[in-house]
């Protein structure tokens, strides 16, 4: 018995020193591929990063300046001591107050308008795909993004002269047209990951369509909605040469216009210039860091079908 049982034990016991083997050296190959940096790529990382550092940086270092302290020729010193003297100058300089509620009010309407009418010719093309009506009308849609807005300025500024939509009222509508394409592809590929059986069970319970939209698929569309809000925000905040041609009325101009506007009485006053772009741009940026995370989630989820 003993004979017999001695290969049958040592057969065990190699199994059993292989098995206790085996998982150290596949332990052992991640942590030596983990500890290999990428050192070329975060290299260029770096170096995009101090573009958008390095400018900030200047710009809020001037900001808060003297202007004897922003003439001397070194823009990376800090303020000694801090001012707000050039904050109070282009408050007052710019009329400030009037031109943010006007750009606030632009903003806001062109945001809601594309996420709502973005979100319901989604929803039609995306449950419409095998029509040939809503099928071309997506190609169509996604033409216009290749159109950008001086080619076609002339005419946009015709019509609305024609029309009485010279002022922040017609900015809203071409900021809400042209950002529609863009809008409608990143809903319908959201959509197409949301299971259709959702809706028919909500159609079985007795939903009509439109109730079937507001209530069951535009919830399940917020992260998409933050995401093209965010870009609709940015891209309508930041605008200069459609509030500049449209709007007649100088004194409903939005900020980036009202800057230009003053840009010569900002020629020698740099603590000045400088507190008024980061009057301007501290809006979009707070709203970026806030709503970053929402940007990358709805892109994720819309590029991925589940």
């Amino acid at each position: 018995m003993t004979i017999l049982n001695t290969p049958a034990i040592e057969g065990a016991e190699t199994a059993t020193a292989a098995g206790t083997k085996a998982p150290r050296r596949a332990a052992a190959s991640p942590r030596s591929r983990g500890d290999k940096a990428n050192w070329p790529l975060t290299t260029i990382l770096v170096l995009c990063a101090l573009t958008v550092v390095v400018p900030l940086y200047v710009t809020i270092s001037m900001a808060f300046k003297t202007q004897a302290q922003a003439v001397d020729g070194n823009a990376f010193s800090l303020p000694a001591p801090f001012s707000l003297e050039g904050f109070t100058t282009a408050w007052n300089l710019t009329n400030f107050p009037a031109a943010f509620a006007v750009t606030v009010l632009i903003t806001a309407g062109t945001v809601a308008g594309t996420v709502i009418l973005g979100a319901l010719a989604s929803f039609a093309i995306s449950r419409n795909w095998d029509r040939k009506l809503f099928r071309y009308s997506f190609f169509y849609l996604l033409a216009a993004m290749f159109i950008p807005f001086p080619v076609v300025a002339l005419p946009q500024i015709q019509l609305t002269g024609l029309v009485g939509l010279d002022n922040p009222a017609g900015v809203v509508l071409l900021h809400i047209m042209f950002q529609l394409s863009f809008s409608i592809l990143l809903f319908t590929a959201f959509l197409r990951s949301i299971p259709t059986e959702l809706e028919e069970s909500a159609r079985i319970d007795g939903a009509s369509t439109w109730q079937t939209f507001w209530q069951l698929i535009f919830p399940l569309l917020a992260p998409m909605s933050a995401t093209v809000g965010i870009f609709a925000f940015l891209a309508s905040w930041n605008d200069f040469m459609m509030p500049s041609l449209i709007t007649s009325d100088p004194a409903l101009q939005t900020l980036p216009v009202v800057q230009s506007i003053f840009q010569t009485q900002f020629s020698n006053n740099y603590n000045v210039s400088f507190a008024s772009y980061l009057m301007a741009m501290a809006p979009a940026i707070i709203v970026y860091l806030f709503c970053q995370r929402w940007v990358m989630e709805g892109v994720t989820q819309g590029a991925v079908k589940g």
